[in-house]
């Protein structure tokens, strides 16, 4: 009998080109670093180009340069910190001879590595067919292989790419059929829900922030709590009933959501629409912002900016700064104070508190209570 070996399967070997425009502020680099290895990608090198205009603007001899670089480091793939077209990924590809991801497919390939329900899957597929789709043609070099075509039928039969295409199409229109039915039963959940007179919290906020720890805190819930970018996808929903100082008491339901970030793909909001609906039919928002975060105010932008995209900007919102365990008291106060100068919105409706220790949670709550005046 032959023995059994185990093959170790080495991740795959990236190089990381960070995009910074002039006016960024942002450790933009970091960022596509904890993107990457929430992938489980191995690092062999990055660095980052500066371009004045918005948009993928680089000349032909940094592209050398850095495949060089890149090469030099053994790496097998070039991740780039940016929106690629089709024509442009190809491009890239061609003049550095190795494989080039963007921004947009690193993210869609997490949500779907990370998908773990039915309807995360259902999303996370349709997020990277319509992804794909417009991208089929560089597979294929030889567009004159036919298949199909017999004698009778019209032409000579289709093309491989366009039977790809049309299947990929099909494939689109039944996921968007099953999560319509998703949809549906959302809204049915939601009227059931006021006819109940239960009061609907959500925790939103940037993604690594600290939804699920603070979901934890206020519900008890066991919801998965990890230090990894998009921990959560689906909505998780616990109902807390909660007495308040006036003496009447109210049934709250918490909804844990999918974490933001900047330049979030198109595709995976238009795929994962019917969840983050969820938002826009909520008595009330919690954004959570992560108090060691030295990027805070980008990611706060880039949360208002979404809420605005899904006509969410003007349900009454508390801000929340989590990890305060992470600050000393004179640096808390030096944050907040930055806060209410920066967005004067969240003077009325921010605290600070630590989902890990529990510290806060009272002051959290009393926020709570009088947003939902009970």
């Amino acid at each position: 009998m032959k023995a059994l070996h185990t093959v170790k399967i080495e991740p795959v070997r990236v190089f990381l080109a960070g995009i910074k425009h002039s006016t960024d502020t942002e450790p933009l680099i970091d960022e596509l670093s904890g993107l990457t290895e929430t992938l489980g990608l191995n690092i062999v090198g990055s660095e980052t180009i500066v371009v004045r205009k918005k948009g993928f603007t680089v000349g032909t001899g940094k592209i050398k340069e850095l495949s060089e670089k890149a090469l030099s480091a053994g790496a097998q793939c070039i991740i780039f910190d940016s929106e690629l077209s089709p024509s442009q990924q190809k491009k890239l590809e061609t003049l550095c001879g190795l494989s080039v991801l963007d921004r947009q497919e690193l993210i869609i390939r997490i949500f779907a590595s990370r998908a773990k329900t039915k309807e995360a899957e259902l999303q996370a597929e349709l997020a990277e067919l319509l992804y794909n789709q417009p991208r089929l043609s560089h597979k294929y070099i030889d567009l004159s292989r036919q298949r199909g075509g017999r004698y009778g039928t019209r032409g000579s039969g289709e093309t491989r790419l366009e039977t790809d295409r049309r299947q990929i199409r099909e494939r689109i229109g039944i996921l968007r059929k099953e999560i319509e039915n998703v949809r549906n039963n959302r809204i049915l959940q939601r009227k059931q829900r006021k006819k109940q007179g239960i009061t609907v919290c959500a925790i939103v906020g940037y993604t690594n922030a600290g939804k699920s720890s603070l979901h934890r805190a206020l519900t008890g819930s066991d919801v998965l709590v990890e230090n990894k970018l998009f921990a959560t996808l689906d909505p998780t929903a616990r109902k807390v009933y909660r007495q308040g100082s006036s003496g009447t008491g109210k049934n709250i339901i918490f909804i844990d959501t999918v974490g933001f970030i900047r330049r979030l793909p198109h595709n995976l909001v238009d795929a994962f629409r019917s969840t983050l609906e969820e938002l826009c039919q909520a008595d009330i928002l919690i954004h959570v912002l992560d108090a060691s975060d030295v990027a805070w105010k980008e990611h706060s932008g880039t949360v208002q900016e979404l809420l605005r995209e899904l006509g969410a900007e003007n349900i009454p919102l508390v801000t929340v700064l989590n990890k305060a365990d992470l600050l000393t008291a004179e640096e808390l106060k030096a944050l907040e104070t930055a806060i209410r100068g920066e967005i004067p919105a969240f003077s009325c409706a921010l605290t600070a508190v630590s989902a890990k220790t529990k510290e806060g949670l009272e002051s959290l709550w009393k926020l709570i209570e009088k947003k939902l005046k009970f």
